[in-house]
């Protein structure tokens, strides 16, 4: 991969200084091969007078396979001048400026840029673009910033057969040639095409053309979803239009499903793409359906947040995410029948924002200065979505609603199709309200780090009393939730009351009336962001009554200080694993269910336990998917039953259960078994020895769709057989022919935890061949390289030496980088949970 020059802040605040850009009229051909496309591009831009020199240098970004030719104002310019990806334009005199360019530009196949992808299941091509957040420049040339905004104008010349879908609304004018409709003043990385034979369903609302589409051979399923992903978007449409004073401010709304996608979705105006896992062909709960609704919200919400205001630099990158992830949250809570979004959040979001804010790593919601691009792209974490959506609840908990909307919707107003910065939105929000923002905003926005709020109570005659220590700065307001164990079954907790507190500087303990109870719970109803730590009496409630706890939001707070404790080496992982055996069971809120097994099966039975200790871990675990698996014999809730069965298949550490249902094509009582589920039994299958490359070919042969190739490597790279490793690991790091989707798969498969032994020597050799394909096939590769291949189950001290030589030593480039740092920082909490 050609290098890059990345974008610094200083180099974006001097052009902006320059330049105004006007307009971008871009003609694409796609019909000249599966290796390249033609881009044609017409920039107009006019260059500000300046004070001190009659004429000005710039440039414009590009990252050709062949620049054919560029003029300026008419005049020719050298196309060996390109350097890297950076066109000069110099001696530019103040006033208006024409800059054309004819290039050749390469198809991608790891989902940056123009991602090109050929559907196995029936040989149909699809493309689409991605190009956030320096990526426009894969596709045509652009000042690439998010400041220098403008309109675009679109036609793309595509096969006879194909659709094209883009921001505005599109037109066929004949031979192949679409022509989209001319777009407001948007930021280059939002432009969007996605162009092939898709499946289409449309509608109208208030006026406006409504479009969902995916690839041909998914049409079944997303037919059958049509109507709820319709009446979601509608429900969140109209919700937005109840909040926001501001109308939706483009001319239709699509949602298509592509291929290979990075992301869950992206926001482009218009025309918002998601991966198309979304559209499910195989059985999924109600929490991966509240997902899609959320994702659904979030987007939409994008089309306000970063679209119509957009950031002025990617320091304020919350601005956009923090935004539509509280907003996501929000308005399916509210407007849609997933009412107990929040649980999914405490339980699950906000534990990766948690994680993240512990490492070395991280960095405050809204940091003082991204240096640059690179930088930029290392901030879509944890902290930028799920702590500053946290941030954002609690600041409505402090600000109150109505205030909260009333300065949305003043900086909606005053910089519609403009950029605002951090300064901006909080003097929207003042303009709002007599509280001291600026102040709340330093606390919570600029600095890093988790708070920690314990809970100290104590019994006196007639009253207990009940003080909240804080650990940290931040400003807080809580909901604590007192309960009392009801005597007639001496399991189910009541609530007595919830009482809305701020915590006190000093800690000082409120006296309460009454008994003392038998569980006190800080941050009752989840609304800031902090770690929890109960009273012992609290504790040892939880611990034996915490599926009696009658909220779901609760539950998840207190699983939720359970996780952190295992993490922060306050309680036995094991002991984790046993409340899990005792509450799941009972527990009627799928999220929860989710989420707790997600914790202890990866983290806890793979990394946080001795391997000795695996073995009994599993058991554990299988057996609570048996119990289950039993409670749901009765088929009424199929939901739960989907977890519990693929709770025993990544779980079986015997083989002959899961290999007859296999046989068989269902698990005993139901479901049968669907694509996902067949290829999810056989790669357990593989991990134990219990199946070889004939089973995997016959498999593909049953299932020969994408889902189905990534099964296959993802089984393949399973195998404990020498030679299945020395592939599987030649296609990750030696060859250049693997997807990002493919390359995901097979790094699924790869490290096993059974086989330890069979794969020791590909420790070492990690930190050498890592380097070299995150350089060559660029940051979503790296990351993917990072996070998935990385040997998470190698819980040792030389291991974790091996990567601290390569951070030191290896010069990773930034997006490897910053996934090894956190990959190795929770490499040594693991040893540190081990050691307590």
């Amino acid at each position: 991969m050609a290098r890059m020059s990345v974008l610094t802040r200083d180099e974006a605040q001097t052009r902006a200084q320059l330049l105004d850009v006007h307009r971008y009229t871009v003609d694409l051909d796609l019909t000249g091969g599966d290796d390249t496309f033609a881009s044609r591009t017409a920039i107009r831009f006019t260059v500000r007078a300046g004070a001190d020199q009659d004429t000005a240098d710039t440039f414009v970004e590009l990252k050709p396979a062949e620049l054919r030719s560029a003029t300026l104002d008419g005049q020719p310019l050298d196309p060996a001048a390109l350097d890297e990806n950076r066109l000069p334009l110099k001696n530019l005199a103040p006033g208006e400026h024409e800059l054309r360019v004819d290039a050749r530009m390469r198809y991608s196949r790891t989902g940056e840029g123009m991602h090109r992808f050929t559907d196995p299941a029936d040989g149909e091509t699809y493309v689409y673009t991605q190009l956030f957040l320096d990526d426009v420049q894969r596709v045509f040339p652009a000042f690439d910033q998010p400041d220098l905004k403008a309109v675009f104008d679109l036609t793309v010349k595509a096969p006879e057969d194909w659709t094209v879908l883009a921001n505005g609304i599109t037109e066929h004018t004949g031979d192949g040639v679409w022509r989209a409709a001319t777009t407001p003043r948007i930021s280059t990385y939002l432009v969007a095409v996605a162009a092939g034979p898709w499946h289409s369903v449309r509608t109208e609302h208030r006026g406006l053309p409504f479009g969902i589409h995916c690839r041909r051979s998914l049409a079944p399923h997303l037919d059958a979803d049509a109507d709820e992903i319709l009446d979601l978007t509608r429900a969140c449409f109209d919700r937005y239009h109840e909040k926001f004073t501001e109308p939706y401010p483009f001319d239709s709304y699509d949602q298509a499903f592509v291929p290979e996608f990075n992301a869950g979705a992206m926001e482009n105006p218009g025309l918002v793409t998601f991966r198309d896992e979304f559209v499910y062909r195989s059985a999924v709960t109600d929490t991966e359906r509240q997902t899609r609704a959320v994702v659904i919200a979030h987007e939409m919400a994008h089309m306000w947040f970063g679209d119509l205001v957009t950031l002025r630099w990617w320091d304020d990158i919350w601005l956009n995410e923090s935004f539509a992830e509280y907003m996501g949250y929000r308005i399916t809570a509210e407007a849609t029948r997933f009412t107990g979004a929040w649980t999914e959040f405490g339980v699950s979001r906000k534990a990766w924002g948690y994680d993240a804010d512990q490492r070395p790593s991280t960095h405050p919601v809204a940091p003082e200065a991204v240096d640059d691009t690179a930088a930029a792209l290392l901030n879509f974490d944890g902290i930028s979505y799920a702590k500053g959506a946290s941030a954002l609840r609690q600041l409505v908990a402090w600000l109150g609603e109505k205030d909260f909307l009333a300065g949305i919707n003043t900086h909606f107003e005053r910089y519609r199709f403009g950029n605002a910065a951090l300064a901006d939105f909080l003097d929207s929000l003042a303009s709002a309200t007599d509280r001291d923002v600026p102040a709340w905003a330093e606390a919570w926005l600029r600095t890093t780090g988790v708070d920690t709020l314990t809970a100290a109570t104590d019994a006196r005659p007639g009253q207990w009393t009940c003080a909240l220590n804080r650990d940290g700065a931040r400003p807080h307001r809580v909901t604590v939730g007192v309960y009392d164990r009801d005597l007639s079954d001496g399991r189910t907790l009541t609530l007595r009351e919830r009482y809305d507190t701020d915590v006190p500087h000093d800690g000082a303990p409120a006296p309460r009336p009454g008994i003392r109870p038998a569980l006190v719970v800080p941050n009752d109803l989840d609304l800031t962001y902090a770690k929890i730590r109960l009273d012992e009496t609290s504790l040892q409630t939880a611990l034996r009554g915490l599926s009696g706890i009658p909220d779901a939001l609760t539950r998840a707070v207190v699983w939720n200080t359970l996780r952190d404790m295992v993490r922060d080496g306050a309680l036995a992982p094991a002991d984790y694993l046993a409340t899990a055996a005792a509450h799941l069971p009972e527990e009627t809120d799928l999220a929860l269910v989710e989420g707790v097994l997600a914790f202890a099966g990866p983290q806890i039975t793979d990394r946080y336990l001795h391997p000795d200790d695996r073995p009994a871990a599993l058991t554990t675990l299988t057996a609570l998917a048996r119990d289950l698996l039993r409670r749901t014999e009765d088929g009424d809730h199929p939901g739960l039953r989907l977890i519990a069965v693929r709770q025993f298949v990544d779980a079986a550490a015997h083989p002959e259960a899961i290999a007859a249902w296999l046989a068989d094509g269902m698990v005993p009582g139901g479901p049968e078994l669907d694509p996902e589920l067949r290829w999810r039994v056989l790669a357990r299958l593989a991990v134990l020895g219990a199946t070889d490359e004939a089973a995997i070919v016959a498999e593909l042969e049953r299932d020969p769709s994408a889902g189905g190739q990534e099964g296959a490597a993802r089984c393949r790279a399973a195998l404990p057989d020498p030679e299945a490793k020395r592939a599987a690991w030649a296609a990750m790091f030696t060859g250049d022919e693997l997807s990002n989707y493919l390359f995901t798969a097979t790094a699924q498969g790869f490290w096993q935890p059974e086989q330890a032994e069979l794969v020791r020597e590909y420790v070492p050799r990690y930190y050498t061949d890592v380097l070299a394909v995150a350089a060559r096939r660029g940051p979503a590769i790296a990351r993917a390289a990072g996070r998935l291949a990385f040997p998470a189950h190698a819980v040792d001290a030389a291991h974790l030496s091996l990567g601290e030589t390569c951070l030191r030593d290896g010069d990773p480039v930034p997006a490897l980088r910053r996934t090894l740092v956190d990959q190795l920082d929770d490499l040594a909490r693991a040893l540190r949970v081990r050691e307590a």
